[in-house]
């Protein structure tokens, strides 16, 4: 609850004590109507009374309706202010919290339900907020006070108030003890349908191929029914819940009357006209303290809710990044693009076999380093932890002569120009999503070292040829680009950054042989003095680097350049023999 309600700044609470003072003054003037109408009713049953009374006594009735109005108005929109501002910063927090995860974190809590949590979750919360303002605060004193009010008059209209009073209340603890567990269950279930949804969206093209759809509706069908079901048990209660709160008000309000009518048949004369007005006064005060029990109820039907959503929300905030900043910032003077592991292991968090075993190699500045394997051998496990996304379980891998550990996030991915296996463009131009997340101290001139990054990377047919050209409109995951074009524009993204080290995580598998040839050619050339760490299953990609590493079953099975392994690694034979004959291997 802490790690939430923090993000109600000074301004928020000091609203907030404003709302409880406005309150305050509409519970009074909402109590001041019914003195006024037992004074009317008095003077209209009183002989002798003047009109002029009976107006007076009107005036302020109205007076007090209409400053309740103006308090209620006033509640209203201060309320609706901090419960805006406080998810806006609720909502900001959680994001930044979610940016500084670890890949492990991420799995963890799954992608549709950090969604779930950043939009649905927090939307609950502001309802309660904004509803809790006006009703939390006011039905308590309402309750009180109108109580105080009552108590003082014949004891029995104050024990049928009491017994109305314990009957609501037997009704909440039913439902709270029914709708409890299925409240609980609608934020699961909702997670459950947006990572479907989620799921067949963005893969669609699978889906159409594969001739899915019926599969797939299957799949949402299933969700979406679950989740159904559990709302209707919800509201169904609900349906049930709300009648009986209805007979229990209109049966107070009968017996009050029911009563009356008994006490002022019994009562002499003289008592006739008081206790009449005495009857209507507590009518209006007992229906008082029932409307602030209904207002307190229709909170108690929100919280259960709101109370699942507040803990997923604090799980994620209190969630704290296993991976850690450094407190290095830049590397030690004459030093750049120098990688170095050494007797690195690594297995996944909660995974029992390693990933990688007792690796050790170094990279100095300006070389190509390769890494080729078979599939699972641990190719894109290693740059992992060249970018830290995950830590080494033993051993050390070092930047220029640093512990990655050591270093901040920011500087060591500073650092990194970092091309993953999966393409990732974002919504935009071509020149947002080339210079994305540059320093713009760093580039004088954006437009021609985008343009720099795009021919490099072999780009600038395709992109001078779409209408736009570098201003050409970019959709959510390039769906508007082929694989090919994405993939170089990733590249380009990662040259743009000037960086020490570049990294391709199987980046080339997409590019055709001719492309693939004049990138490697390019970037050979205009990025002399930057260390390149390649994952490539092609040994034509691989074949001309400074160093091969090839992986098999995490551990190093051979290190050097192309002819030295077709000696010496009969893996990297294996691997090459599968892709060219002799002949075009010498």
């Amino acid at each position: 609850m802490t790690a939430v309600f923090k993000y109600l700044k000074a301004g928020a609470w000091a609203a907030i004590c404003v709302c409880f003072a406005l309150i305050f003054a509409q519970v009074w003037l909402d109590l001041k109507l019914p003195d006024y109408m037992a004074e009317i009713t008095t003077l209209v049953q009183t002989p002798g009374s003047v009109m002029r009374d009976v107006w007076i006594a009107g005036a302020k009735m109205l007076v007090c309706c209409l400053a309740s109005v103006a308090t209620s108005v006033a509640v209203g929109f201060i309320s609706a202010r901090v419960a805006a501002g406080f998810s806006r910063d609720l909502r900001g927090g959680l994001f930044a919290h979610v940016e500084n995860f670890t890949m492990e974190e991420i799995g963890g809590f799954s992608t549709a339900s950090l969604i779930t949590r950043t939009t649905n979750d927090i939307t609950q919360v502001q309802m309660l907020v904004a509803m809790g303002l006006q009703i939390i605060i006011r039905a308590p004193i309402m309750a009180v006070w109108a109580m105080l009010k009552i108590s003082a008059k014949q004891w029995e209209w104050t024990a049928l108030v009491g017994a109305a009073i314990g009957a609501m209340i037997l009704l909440i603890v039913f439902m709270m003890i029914y709708a409890l567990p299925k409240f609980r269950k609608i934020q699961t279930l909702t997670d459950n349908l947006n990572r479907v949804t989620r799921e067949n969206l963005t893969g669609i093209r699978v889906v159409r191929a594969y001739n899915a759809d019926k599969y797939e509706e299957g799949k949402f069908e299933t969700a979406n029914h679950e989740l159904t079901d559990n709302n209707l048990k919800v509201f169904s209660a609900m349906a049930v819940f709300m009648p009986f709160i209805s007979i229990v008000i209109n049966g107070m309000s009968l017996g009050i009357y029911w009563i009356g009518a008994y006490l002022i048949d019994a009562a002499p004369i003289t008592d006739k006209i008081t206790l009449f007005a005495d009857m209507i006064t507590f009518s209006s005060y007992s229906m008082q303290v029932l409307m602030s029990f209904m207002m307190l109820v229709m909170i108690f039907v929100m919280l259960p809710r709101v109370m699942v959503s507040v803990r997923r929300i604090a799980e994620v905030l209190t969630t704290e990044p296993r991976i850690r900043d450094g407190n290095v910032t830049e590397s030690p003077a004459g030093v750049s693009g120098e990688i170095e592991f050494k007797n690195v292991s690594f297995k996944y968090p909660g995974a029992e076999d390693y990933v990688l075993r007792e690796v050790t190699f170094s990279a100095k500045r300006g070389e190509t380093v390769a890494i080729i394997g078979s599939t699972g051998s641990g190719k894109s496990s290693l740059l992992n932890l060249v970018t830290r996304f995950y830590d080494t379980t033993e051993g050390s891998v070092s930047v220029d002569g640093i512990d990655v550990r050591d270093y901040t996030q920011e500087a060591l991915r500073n650092k990194l120009g970092y091309v993953p296996q999966r393409a990732i463009l974002f919504k935009g131009t071509v020149t947002d999503n080339v210079k994305f997340g540059f320093s713009a101290s760093s580039h004088s001139d954006v437009l021609g070292d985008v343009k720099k990054a795009v021919s490099i990377a072999q780009g600038t047919d395709f992109v001078e040829a779409m209408s736009d050209g570098y201003e050409s409109a970019i959709s959510q995951g390039g769906t508007n680009v082929s694989g090919g074009q994405k993939q170089r524009l990733s590249i380009a993204r990662a040259i743009y950054r000037n960086p020490e080290i570049l990294i391709f995580d199987d980046t080339f598998s997409a590019l055709d042989y001719k492309t693939d040839r004049a990138l490697r050619s390019t970037l050979k050339r205009e990025t002399s003095g930057i260390t390149s760490l390649i994952v490539a299953q092609r040994i034509g990609t691989i074949r001309d680097a400074d160093k091969i590493l090839v992986l098999d079953g995490g551990r190093l099975a051979g290190i050097g350049k192309h002819s030295e392994l077709m000696n010496s690694c009969e893996v990297y034979r294996e691997i090459a023999l599968s892709q060219l004959s002799e002949e075009e291997l010498v």
